[in-house]
């Protein structure tokens, strides 16, 4: 969802673990007994998420875990998560250990990379408290997480916000530097087949409450029809939602083959040098008539960008990054982009994240089936009861008779 414009990754970097984790790793952690289950292995969390089952235990490496990939975890149902590094290094408060902790879900940190060379997918671990296990042989050591460290490590990266403010304003200087001229002009933003002009455009990223907020919206897609623009894995949530999407932005690293070759035209986002490690999948596909647009931005700034230039009357965002909190969240230099991206297009811009939680009717289904059948019951009851009763339900079956009639002659 970031793109090749963000060109900054944490996995690899080390991450000084606070002395207080350190004492619960020297004396374990409060935990289940065991919890045995088979291992999915990845570095990249979002796409380990994609096959991991109910019930498995899920083996990364990922610094400072993002409130996004902690909610994939949930979804698929994992049973723990072992992180090669620490899923809350301190530098700033970041969501998803609090989400996986929340969730029930046994989260042991830390445990160092060795891992990955005694662990192979489709094996069967047991995680012990701070412990992981195969054939009862210890193979890594880590930061078993309770509500209370997770609270405790949250509180104290809140002392590192300032931090992480100047390393944002220095970054977001940086960008526009490099990529006034697109900010500015629109110069780089590629000519596609698909009309914006005087149109709505949804841009669906696959973020924060992204179904609830697509099922929300049906009422608003049913009537002004606006561009559908998937953002990578954005085009599966459109897909699944009963959608297909217009166009498709992305580096191709998270979206389906399915999406790919349902007939959107794609726009694959390149590095500023051009650069577009994802062409090559999409070719591979047979798809020969997809744009290259190179940027520094993310993807989902570069569906903005591209809507906005092409005379979008409107853009609708929905799972989009909008707040400090969330830019942090992301952990990646990349995001300054998404900041200056918004001045650029905001007085088209529409947030539709969380739109689901702002309005919810309040009145149920099942509640409206009850109203509409006490409405026939009582007026059965006036009818049968009335004088003229009797005469109204004579008319009531002749229409009735006549109706059945009609339909059974378009069959004859």
């Amino acid at each position: 969802m970031s793109g090749p414009g963000d060109e900054s990754d944490t996995r690899t970097r080390r991450w000084p673990v606070p002395a207080r984790l350190l004492r619960l790793r020297r004396r374990g952690a409060p935990g289940a007994a065991g919890i045995v289950g088979t291992v999915r292995v990845d570095k990249r969390t979002k796409d380990l998420a994609k096959r991991l089952q109910p019930g498995e235990i899920a083996v990364i490496d990922h610094v400072d875990l993002d409130r996004v990939a902690a909610e994939s975890l949930v979804a698929a149902g994992a049973a723990a998560v072992v992180n090669v590094a620490p899923s809350i290094s301190g530098r700033y408060p970041n969501l998803g250990p609090e989400i996986l902790v929340d969730a029930g879900i046994a989260l042991v940190d830390d445990v160092g990379s060795d891992i990955f060379q005694k662990v192979h997918e489709g094996e069967t671990l047991r995680v012990d408290g701070s412990r992981v296990l195969l054939d009862d042989e210890l193979v890594a050591k880590g930061i078993r997480h309770t509500a209370e460290s997770v609270a405790e490590a949250v509180e104290e990266a809140k002392g590192n916000l300032s931090v992480q403010l100047e390393s944002f304003v220095a970054n977001t200087l940086e960008y526009v530097r490099r990529e006034q001229d697109l900010l500015i002009d629109g110069v780089g933003v590629p000519d596609v087949a698909t009309s914006f002009e005087g149109r709505h455009a949804l841009i669906v990223v696959r973020g924060y409450h992204y179904r609830e907020d697509i099922a929300t919206l049906r009422p608003y897609i049913r009537e002004y029809r606006p561009v559908l623009i998937g953002v990578d894995g954005g085009a599966d949530a459109l897909l699944k939602a009963g959608y297909k999407p217009d166009m498709i932005v992305g580096d191709m690293d998270s979206v389906s083959d399915e999406a790919l070759t349902c007939g959107a035209e794609i726009v694959v986002h390149a590095y500023r040098d051009g650069r577009a490690p994802g062409l090559k999948r999409v070719e591979e596909l047979g798809v020969t008539d997809a744009v290259v647009f190179p940027a520094a931005a993310t993807s989902e700034d570069c569906a903005m960008l591209l809507a906005d230039e092409k005379g979008a009357k409107l853009i609708v965002a929905v799972g989009t990054h909008m707040n400090m909190v969330e830019f942090f969240d992301k952990g990646r230099a990349g995001m300054s982009s998404t900041f200056l991206t918004r001045l650029r297009v905001g007085s088209k811009l529409v947030d539709a994240k969380g739109v689901s939680l702002l309005y919810r009717s309040r009145i149920s289904s099942s509640a409206l089936l009850v109203l509409v059948a006490a409405a026939l019951v009582t007026m059965v009851a006036a009818l049968s009861v009335s004088p003229v009763g009797p005469l109204v339900m004579s008319g009531l079956v002749e229409r009735w008779h006549s109706f059945l009639f009609w339909l059974t002659g378009l069959f004859t």
